[in-house]
């Protein structure tokens, strides 16, 4: 890597921290304060770091646009799909990935388990909110008013004994996701088929998709589910690492 290319990435990383003075940005680098304020002084040309009134350096909007437009490009599924290919194989599970959009989840992608038993879920295939581990992963994941209207505004059907009647005990399970970081349907949409499900997020911590380990009582019950949930959390931290750089 080049010397400027390299001095430019490590003053945008400590601006990052906070608005810097000349003289910290010196520092950082090891350099003299002319050479400081040579780089600095072209990147504030070029949007990427703004000088205050206070003559402190922060980063400019340049910046967050080209952020913003690079994750705009990137495709979830296409991120994910070689990890969640890798969890597949190394646990045989059925792996699903799912996205939360317009008050509604649906399932983006699926892989199979090894075994002959199939899951009746398919990509395109809507999951109920109330009643499965990646839609109390995204409810989780939304802000907390956002989240209470949403889930008042939901129908609670017994889709099973096991299933959340009220909003008040899925809101009451949502605080618990957002807890552990991970969650988990226990029969409740089918009486036969237990899940686990991990949030993915984006930059800014936003969780942006879920995605989950399924497989039936009979030849995974729910205790062996939650004893895959570190690697579960691993995979989901790998693709929000490569899609927007915010395990």
């Amino acid at each position: 890597m080049s010397q400027s290319v390299d001095r430019a990435l490590t003053v945008l990383s400590a601006l990052a921290d906070g608005p810097t003075t000349l003289d910290q940005a010196a520092s950082r680098l090891g350099v003299h304060k002319s050479t400081a304020l040579r780089l600095l002084r072209t990147l504030e040309q070029h949007g990427f770091v703004h000088r205050q009134r206070d003559y402190r350096y922060r980063l400019g909007g340049r910046l967050f646009t080209l952020a913003q437009l690079a994750l705009e490009s990137i495709d979830v599924r296409e991120v994910a799909a070689p990890h969640l290919a890798a969890l597949n194989e190394r646990c045989g599970h059925t792996v699903h990935l799912a996205v939360y959009e317009d008050g509604e989840v649906t399932y983006v992608d699926k892989l199979e388990s090894r075994y002959p038993v199939r899951m009746y879920s398919r990509i395109g295939k809507r999951a109920p909110l109330t009643a499965s581990a990646v839609g109390k992963v995204l409810l989780a994941g939304l802000p907390d008013a956002h989240r209470r209207e949403v889930a008042e505004s939901l129908e609670y059907p017994a889709y099973t004994p096991r299933s959340l009647r009220t909003p008040e005990a899925l809101l009451a399970e949502l605080e618990t996701v957002r807890d552990q970081g991970w969650a988990m349907d226990r029969g409740e949409y089918e009486e036969t088929i237990s899940c686990v499900a991990a949030p993915i997020r984006s930059t800014d911590g936003t969780v942006i998709a879920a995605c989950s380990l399924s497989a039936p009582t009979v030849v995974a019950p729910l205790t062996a589910l939650r004893r895959l949930v570190p690697d579960l959390l691993a995979t989901a931290d790998a693709v929000s690492l490569e899609y927007g750089g915010n395990p």
